[in-house]
């Protein structure tokens, strides 16, 4: 997650350089408020990164229920990365909301706050097992989505391209979160 930082750093830095070095009409708004209207991000984006933003919520909390509820040593530490990385992860979303005039949300989605409730309600082998199962399904879908937005030429693809990776290493970390690996301490 730390080279995600990195990009997003080095990106933000490049935008900001070219409004200055470009002073047209067009730049003049970035130069003058910081960021670019919220009509200048497509609504794809602006759903996207809103939907990542959600999606960064609700693995912080569900990350602090598996250290919580888990029962197994490998699922409080996956707990724990996904409160790391996507909390990591959720800072730099939110810059890029600012930087280009997307109002971040600030609860996770129904159907995300729909799957804490299920798994806050188990314990032990059983939270442990339905826990890795939520995961495996989460990731895929996510990687899924953040490869479509990463071949878009915006802030918010690059944010995209970058964060594949840690949801693919999340992705396979779930996967070895097997129902018999789980069970065990």
């Amino acid at each position: 997650m730390l080279g995600l930082g990195a990009a997003i750093a080095a990106l933000l830095a490049a935008s900001s350089m070219h409004a200055q070095t470009n002073p047209s009409p067009a730049n003049t708004t970035k130069q003058t408020t910081g960021s670019a209207p919220a009509g200048q991000v497509s609504r794809t984006d602006q759903r996207f990164l809103a939907d990542a933003i959600q999606g960064d919520l609700a693995e912080v909390q569900i990350g602090k229920l598996a250290q919580q509820k888990g029962e197994s040593a490998d699922v409080k530490q996956y707990g724990q990365m996904l409160e790391q990385d996507h909390g990591q992860h959720l800072q730099q979303a939110q810059q890029v909301a600012s930087r280009v005039g997307v109002t971040p949300p600030t609860t996770p989605s129904v159907e995300q706050k729909a799957t804490y409730d299920k798994l806050s309600k188990l314990s032990g082998a059983s939270f442990d097992k339905q826990f890795a199962v939520a995961m495996i399904k989460d990731h895929k879908e996510d990687i899924a989505k953040f490869q479509k937005m990463a071949k878009e030429k915006s802030p918010v693809g690059e944010l995209a391209g970058q964060t594949v990776p840690t949801l693919q290493k999340h992705l396979q970390s779930a996967e070895a979160l097997t129902p018999a690996k789980a069970s065990k301490k």
